[in-house]
């Protein structure tokens, strides 16, 4: 029995021994690996983390420099320019102010200003809005001959907000007022003061499009703007960050040809040198120009380059 016990307890001190120096010999180079990984990620972080702050830095710079001569750039650059500043249910009040604040520098009027419902772009609501346009269109205009909704409810607008190039109306101010007030009535806009209308238009939205059906309801404001261009003297749709996507507006124009060969685009209207651009991007638009701008891998330039003199 003794014999027995001594050879087993030799057996488990010999596997004891091998499993120790075993873990010893094999451990100390991944050990010294993994010290070596950790080391290169822990540089790397902090390199990272120092471009991250680089960035941010002049990120910041740029913002405050393009605010700071924003007002001088727009400064008269749109005198004679009238503007139907259209905005979405997700568009943020405090951009809206800020165009509105730069449009007065440059020398624009706002003739009018329309609030979009989230009704608007619901497709539940979509044959509302096509029964709606055709019984309130003016004498004498004509809706597009398509099935978005978007592009419907943009030739309804446009016969009642926009002016040719010689500043004549389809509509008369009261047809302009009953079809205004009857879509007012069903939920889908409302106008704030008194609409007189325009030759150009700035669409104003959100960000990503959330709630469901939301790439169909980034289409209904892309369909839109890009109707109202058809009677427009320019149309520039500006967004924040998100908009640029497949479900934002702004992304639904950039991922057309047709639609942003004839509408500009901004993606973010949330910052000082996006409000700069949605502005110069109106005053291209009126001289027969378009482009992509904000900071989106789809944008070709952050401001369009304007020529001078």
């Amino acid at each position: 029995m003794r014999y027995h016990i001594v050879s087993l307890a030799a057996i488990f001190l010999a596997l004891a021994l091998g499993i120790v120096l075993g873990a010893t010999k094999i451990s100390s180079p991944i050990l010294a690996g993994l010290q070596s990984d950790k080391t290169d990620l822990s540089s790397q972080n902090t390199q990272l983390s120092t471009d991250n702050t680089s960035l941010t830095a002049r990120v910041g710079s740029d913002d405050k420099f393009a605010a700071s001569v924003a007002n001088l750039t727009v400064r008269g650059t749109l005198p004679t320019a009238t503007v139907v500043l259209i905005t979405t249910a997700d568009a943020d009040p405090g951009d809206r102010d800020a165009i509105l604040s730069l449009l007065a520098r440059s020398g624009a009027k706002v003739t009018a200003q329309i609030q979009l419902s989230v009704n608007f772009t619901d497709p539940s609501h979509a044959n509302d809005i096509r029964t709606l346009a055709a019984r309130v269109l003016p004498t004498g205009a004509k809706l597009p001959a398509v099935s978005q909704v978007g592009a419907v409810a943009g030739g309804l607008l446009a016969s009642v907000l926009l002016t040719d190039a010689a500043g004549k109306t389809t509509s008369t101010a009261a047809q302009a007022t009953s079809a205004l007030s009857a879509f007012a009535s069903a939920g889908f806009l409302q106008a704030a003061g008194t609409v007189v209308p325009g030759r150009s238009v700035v669409v104003l939205t959100g960000g990503a499009v959330t709630g469901g059906s939301e790439a169909d309801r980034a289409a209904v404001i892309a369909d839109m703007a890009t109707q109202l261009k058809t009677a427009a003297g320019g149309v520039v749709v500006a967004g924040t960050p998100g908009s640029d996507s497949a479900t934002g507006t702004v992304g639904v124009v950039r991922a057309s040809t047709a639609d942003s060969a004839v509408v500009s685009t901004v993606d973010d209207v949330d910052t000082p040198s996006g409000r700069l651009a949605t502005v110069l991007a109106l005053v291209e638009q009126n001289g027969g120009g378009v482009g992509r701008y904000g900071f989106a891998a789809s944008a070709q330039a952050q401001i369009p380059t304007l020529g001078v003199g």
